[in-house]
């Protein structure tokens, strides 16, 4: 059996909109490493349009924190020289994010969203992000993700292992 080369394959629990294979209603984005970098490619639809022939800026916020998230994840395993089916999981949440849209993003054409892991530094992964389209820069993003699950804790009282 072939190993996937997708990060939210190594989740088959995730229920998010945005990222969860246990979504069937969810937009189930696809990310993975193209070298150092991490890739997800958005085919759009029309029912995401925020104006017509135009993707919803909150479509692209929520790809944008999926992403990274779990881009945030795959970094930390990859700095421990981990494979992502092993243990201890380490699940992510979104800290902060913050949105640049730059210009209007064609939603009739592949979306490229391209993760870079910034820093890590414990629990904490800075991210920055970039939305292309056609070879036109469309959107930027900082993202902080915070390790919030490590399945070699307890999980009592943590509301993201419920």
């Amino acid at each position: 059996m072939t190993k996937s080369i997708y990060f939210q394959d190594y989740m088959p629990e995730n229920v998010c909109f945005g990222c969860g294979v246990a979504n069937p209603d969810g937009l189930q984005i696809k990310s993975f490493w193209q070298g150092e970098r991490a890739l997800c490619v958005f085919h759009s639809q029309q029912k995401y349009n925020g104006w017509k022939n135009l993707l919803n800026g909150g479509i692209m916020a929520t790809i944008i924190d999926c992403h990274c998230m779990n881009t945030a994840m795959a970094a930390a395993y990859k700095a421990e020289g981990r494979e992502l089916d092993s243990l201890p999981a380490y699940r992510y949440a979104t800290g902060t994010l913050t949105v640049k849209y730059l210009k209007p993003t064609p939603n009739d054409l592949p979306i490229e969203f391209w993760a870079d892991v910034l820093e890590i530094k414990n629990r904490k992964t800075v991210l920055g992000c970039e939305v292309w389209v056609d070879g036109i820069k469309t959107g930027e993003a900082q993202v902080i993700a915070i390790r919030v699950a490590d399945s070699s804790t307890s999980h009592i009282n943590n509301p993201f292992m419920q």
